[in-house]
């Protein structure tokens, strides 16, 4: 039991940063606020993130895939970050 848990909180992480970004996803396309577009992306790319890392510590626990994750965090931080910037530059 001692070494289930972090696997079911792991698989949980991801499942759940894949719902929000599909619920996101399916919401930009009903109502074409690019707010949402860019948080989908974002939550795609945590997602990514947590199934990277799912691999990482329970499938291939001797690869070090830390860069991979780290790649994912970023491009998701950046993605959200660029969203916000290039909305707001159109409102100027």
């Amino acid at each position: 039991m001692h070494d289930l848990f972090p696997a079911i909180v792991y698989l949980l992480c991801f499942l759940t940063s894949s719902a929000c970004a599909w619920m996101l996803g399916r919401s930009y396309r009903r109502s074409q606020a690019r707010l949402l577009l860019w948080s989908s992306l974002c939550f795609f790319f945590l997602a990514a993130n947590n199934l990277v890392l799912v691999v990482d510590l329970l499938v291939i626990p001797g690869n070090d895939l830390r860069l991979g994750r780290l790649l994912f965090a970023l491009a998701a931080v950046a993605t959200l970050l660029f969203g916000f910037i290039w909305d707001l530059e159109k409102e100027r």
